[in-house]
């Protein structure tokens, strides 16, 4: 196989041409994607990329060679016995069509640059009857965690996320419909007040200083100042993107409250924020894994909720059934079973011994971890 080396370099805008290809993501104030990494440059990009203000971006050149995919190995006919015998579904799990992910993208595109439209509410009010529509199709009550993040990037914006996992947490907490509705509007418009934040912090390329990251910390305020202004929005909603930054322990912001101080919303999305974050790539960090992020997420018991927090773990799929993994003891396994009290560790097939490792319950799998 012959592999092309690819060049990657910085250009300064000046000298841009058309039909350089750009290699990295050019992104607005919300985070949001306006020219995807691996876009082949034209004169209005060019020129739109002069009117942001960017002095330069990288670019490169040459192509790969892409890896063949390798064929999955043949399971031998008692071991695939075992394994079916063993095998149980994963819960019903959320689904966006294509469609539905067009219209949620371009809703959210449209509330964040209008926050004053008299057509914000509707808006809003729309995308989330799509996402409501979607969970109670296929009754989902949980949401595989690994797909969710490896979607389109110009249609899975962070607000999605949180909106969709919070609203899969509200269902498996059994909350009633208006519930469900009204924390996803919430998710879908915790981030509303970075519409006020100045480009240049939101676009910063490097971890914020002090005095940046106080004004950061001034969003979920000025998220709720929009709303509380809107007669049709709910106190409820309001109050969630004010505290979704809270921390039980108080050491969150914008005024530093306790647990018995924050609402059951904004205690939901506050874990559902936190692992978006941790799983989603920076120009000053690198994105954890979703293992990774779970681990952290379950070591936050002094600043999460732990009730939402149970929620959150009995709500997601790290492993959907069928992943084959690869286990500390060297062997290949198929999972087969998801246990919801314990996520990182399912139930699997050996791929070469036909061995069950029932990771979560059996002492004997206590030293076997998932690579």
């Amino acid at each position: 196989m012959v592999t092309t080396l690819i060049k990657r370099y910085f250009v300064r805008n000046s000298s841009l041409k058309t039909g350089m290809r750009i290699d990295q993501a050019i992104k607005d104030r919300m985070d949001r994607t306006l020219i995807a990494r691996g876009t082949i440059l034209d004169e209005y990009l060019i020129e739109s990329l002069k009117k942001l203000g960017i002095a330069g971006v990288y670019v490169s050149e040459g192509e790969e060679d892409p890896e063949p995919e390798k064929p999955e190995p043949p399971i031998p006919p008692q071991i695939q016995k075992t394994i079916n015998q063993m095998r149980k579904e994963d819960p019903s799990k959320v689904n966006l069509s294509e469609s539905v992910k067009k219209r949620v993208s371009e809703g959210i595109q449209y509330l964040y640059n209008n926050p004053e439209s008299q057509e914000f509410t509707n808006t809003a009010s729309s995308i989330t009857q799509n996402l409501m529509k979607a969970i109670n199709e296929n009754d989902a009550i949980a949401v595989d965690i690994t797909a969710l993040k490896t979607c389109d990037e110009y249609t899975f914006k962070h607000s999605v996320d949180v909106a969709t996992m919070s609203m899969i947490i509200a269902k498996q907490k059994n909350l009633k419909q208006e519930d469900i509705y009204n924390i996803g509007v919430s998710g879908l418009l915790h981030d509303m007040g970075k519409s006020k934040i100045p480009l240049s912090i939101l676009n910063k390329p490097a971890k914020l200083n002090d005095d940046e990251f106080a004004i950061m910390k001034k969003h979920p305020l000025l998220g709720y100042e929009i709303l509380k202004e809107k007669q049709d929005i709910p106190q409820t909603v309001s109050f969630a993107v004010l505290q979704h930054h809270e921390k039980i322990n108080g050491r969150g912001y914008p005024m530093g409250v306790t647990g018995d101080k924050i609402t059951p919303f904004a205690k939901i999305m506050s874990v559902v924020d936190v692992y978006d974050a941790l799983v989603t790539e920076r120009p000053y960090k690198k994105a954890f894994s979703q293992r990774t992020a779970v681990e952290m997420i379950m070591s936050m018991t002094e600043e999460l909720d732990l009730d939402s927090m149970r929620s959150f773990l009995a709500s997601v799929i790290l492993y959907p059934v069928d992943t084959i993994v690869s286990l500390s003891n060297g062997e290949d396994a198929k999972v087969v079973k998801n246990n919801s009290h314990s996520i990182l560790r399912p139930t699997v097939v050996g791929l070469t011994t036909g061995k069950v490792y029932n990771l979560a319950d059996d002492f004997a799998c206590a030293s076997i971890i998932i690579l």
